[in-house]
């Protein structure tokens, strides 16, 4: 029986065609480009913000459509804190605009919304908005919606190698045990597959302290699309990019 398929037009590059099969587990996406939508347009830069809120509406529904299991957004850095205080605090209630207005939506698609990152230096009301909407779905069993929000992988990191430290110092783990598997199961994704596809948008090309350990294999696509104009057609678009390549892993095809 030949598998499903979707079939999208494009400007650019005419038909293209992404197989139900081929369709990777867990995409993460650095959604970069919002200010610079905004300067674009003359508006304030929480004008991209807000424009790129629906963009996260859209591509999960979409994800969760085309049968994605896990989408990792990443949507505040521990680095965000240095921008100017009026831009911080807009982001810092998009959670709770986004998720109240998209919660029932979330429920009725089965998607289950996670966070990695301190949750613990967000703002109270991010804090009760992110807890809600985790409450909420808890139950779903569909797409994995996780939002990685005040999260840095070098702190990540840190927190990991010092539990294992002190794990082996109480004699619950020994050297010999440490491996790469022993690190990851550390991590805040230990119970997420790491990413197939990692999908940056607004032309750059670095990874911004993001899943430093977890991306060590994952297929990247690079787009000079600004995140608020990111649409379905793209995110199509750089899944039919991904599963065109060969995943080696360090081996031989």
């Amino acid at each position: 029986m030949a598998h499903k398929q979707w079939f999208w037009q494009t400007k650019n590059t005419g038909d293209v065609t992404i197989s139900k099969e081929g369709i990777p587990v867990h995409i993460a996406i650095i959604m970069d480009g919002n200010g610079r939508w905004a300067k674009k347009r003359a508006l304030p830069r929480i004008a991209g913000h807000n424009e790129g809120m629906k963009t996260v509406r859209e591509i999960t529904r979409s994800a969760s459509q085309l049968g994605v299991k896990v989408l990792t957004l990443y949507a505040f850095s521990t680095e965000n804190w240095k921008r100017p205080k009026l831009e911080v605090d807009f982001l810092m209630k998009l959670p709770e605009e986004f998720l109240s207005t998209f919660l029932p939506e979330l429920i009725e698609e089965n998607v289950r919304v996670e966070m990695i990152g301190d949750i613990e230096q967000l703002p109270k009301h991010t804090q009760r908005a992110v807890q809600n909407a985790m409450e909420q779905t808890a139950d779903n069993d569909g797409l994995i919606l996780n939002f990685a929000l005040n999260y840095g992988s070098r702190t990540e990191l840190v927190q990991a190698i010092r539990a294992v430290v002190k794990d082996v110092k109480d004699g619950a783990l020994s050297e010999q045990e440490i491996t790469d598997a022993t690190i990851s199961r550390y991590l805040m994704t230990s119970h997420l597959p790491e990413p197939d596809l990692l999908i940056r948008t607004s032309g750059e090309h670095r990874l911004s302290n993001f899943m430093l350990w977890q991306l060590a294999y994952t297929e990247f696509f690079f787009t000079d699309v600004l995140w608020p104009d990111f649409s379905e057609k793209h995110l199509i678009e750089a899944i039919a990019s991904y599963q065109k390549r060969s995943r080696r892993f360090g081996g031989l095809s």
